[in-house]
């Protein structure tokens, strides 16, 4: 019987994936939105890897008018750090965070990551006291207010390899807010590597190519 927290897309690279890489959807998708992503990533040839794309439970969102969508928590206003329902960030990260623990269960590495509010929800499950992945990465997002959520931040962190990328014409989440938050992870000391491109609140191939690059050493034996 299946007794993961959360309904999840799985796919795998390869027979016995010895990495497991944790990826969470943005504000109204699924689990299903970077699937395809998988094959573009420019991965080491013959890297036995496991995706999994947890789906975010259904929940009213203030920001659309109360509307029931996939959230990872509550957005009453968009404004990255105070906006949010900080009591359902804090309960998502110990979610996702039970994720980790039983991922490194299986796995020899696990990696976690998102884009927009999933990959805020990955940056304070990652940083946070409590199971710890070895890597993570943060698309077009922002590191949410760890105090308000009730997250302690982990001396671990240190040296913690963190990938951040964001589009400079970002509308819905501010590059601004984006670079904000990697000064905030340089001064903990992780070891970060921070990317722009010239696109919206989405994904460019640059930045997938870029990605796969920067996961190739972290799935490598």
């Amino acid at each position: 019987m299946d007794t993961s927290p959360l309904e999840s897309v799985i796919v795998d690279t390869g027979a016995h994936p010895d990495t497991c890489i944790l990826w969470l959807h943005g504000l109204g998708a699924d689990g299903h939105d970077f699937e395809p992503i998988v094959p573009e990533l420019p991965l080491p040839p013959g890297a036995a890897v496991r995706f999994v794309f947890p789906h975010a439970p259904v929940r009213p969102v203030t920001l659309n008018n109360g509307m029931a969508m996939r959230a990872w928590y509550d957005f009453r206003a968009l404004d990255p750090g105070r906006g949010e329902d900080h009591a359902q960030v804090g309960e998502t990260v110990a979610l996702i965070q039970e994720l980790v623990a039983r991922a490194r269960g299986e796995h020899q590495r696990v990696i976690l990551g998102g884009f927009s509010q999933g990959g805020a929800v990955a940056l304070l499950a990652g940083l946070g006291e409590g199971p710890a992945p070895d890597a993570v990465f943060a698309l077009s997002t922002y590191l949410p207010d760890a105090d308000k959520a009730g997250i302690a931040l982990a001396q671990r962190t240190r040296g913690l390899p963190v990938f951040m990328a964001h589009g400079s014409m970002d509308a819905v989440i501010p590059v601004d807010f984006g670079r904000r938050s990697a000064r905030a992870l340089q001064a903990l000391g992780v070891d970060l590597q921070w990317h722009e491109y010239p696109m919206p609140h989405s994904v460019c191939g640059d930045e997938v190519r870029d990605l796969g690059a920067w996961l190739t050493p972290l799935v490598q034996d």
